[in-house]
C-alpha cells in the first residue's frame, strides 16, 4: 500500500496550487468515536473517507451475521464502492473499531470540481485503479494463501493496529471461524 499512497502524494503535488486549494475546499477534517458507524446499510454513500488516524472497517450482515470485507488503516481511503459511484443505496456497513480523523469529501462537490479542472478525472481514475489493484490483491491471497499465512500478512502489514481489532471481526474478515483463529494464534504463540 505505501507505493499508492506514494502515487497519490506524488499526483497531489504535481497539481497547481489552484486545484489544490479548491480540493482542499471539498474535504473536511472530523472526529469519530470508536463504535461509530459513518455508513449504514440502505443508505448512499455521499463521502469518500481518507483515514487520517484511527482503524476501521467495513461489513454486510448475512442474516444476523456480520461479514467484515475490509478494514481501514492510517493513510486508506474508504467507500462503499457501488454505493459511492452509483450513487445507490449501501449493501454495507463502514464503522469505526477506534476514535478516528476523517478527512471527508463529499461526492458531488468533487464531482463539481472535477468539472472545472479535469486533471482531477485523472486523480479519481488513479484512485479507481488503487482500489481495483488493492481488491484484486485481496481476491489473489484469498484463493492462494491459507488462513495462517492470511492473519500472518495483516500481523505482519499492521502489527500497531491489530490490537484494536476484535478477533470475531479478524476471523470474519479471514473467512474462518472464531475457533480456528484461536488455533492459529495458539500455534504461534507455542511458536515464539
Amino acid at each position: 500500500m505505501k507505493t499508492q499512497i506514494e502515487k497519490i502524494d506524488q499526483f497531489i503535488k504535481s497539481l497547481d496550487y489552484e486545484i489544490q486549494l479548491a480540493l482542499d475546499s471539498v474535504s473536511t477534517d472530523c472526529n469519530f468515536k470508536k463504535g461509530d458507524i459513518i455508513v449504514r446499510e440502505g443508505q448512499v454513500c455521499k463521502f469518500s473517507y481518507h483515514f487520517i488516524d484511527g482503524v476501521g472497517r467495513k461489513f454486510y450482515l448475512d442474516d444476523t451475521k456480520e461479514i467484515t470485507t475490509e478494514f481501514y488503516f492510517p493513510d486508506d481511503l474508504a467507500v462503499v464502492f457501488d454505493s459511492y459511484v452509483f450513487q445507490s443505496p449501501s449493501k454495507e456497513y463502514i464503522e469505526c473499531l477506534s476514535d478516528v480523523t476523517l478527512s471527508i469529501t463529499h461526492f458531488d462537490k468533487f464531482n463539481k470540481l472535477k468539472e472545472k479542472y479535469p486533471k482531477l478525472v485523472e486523480f479519481d481514475l488513479l484512485m479507481t485503479e488503487i482500489y481495483a489493484s488493492w481488491l484484486e490483491q485481496r481476491m489473489f491471497e484469498f484463493r492462494t494463501l491459507d488462513a495462517t499465512q492470511r492473519y500472518h500478512k495483516l500481523l505482519k502489514s499492521y502489527p500497531h493496529f491489530v490490537k484494536h481489532i476484535s478477533l470475531t471481526h479478524i476471523a470474519s474478515y479471514l473467512g474462518i471461524s472464531l475457533e480456528t483463529l484461536s488455533r492459529i494464534r495458539a500455534k504461534q504463540t507455542y511458536l515464539t
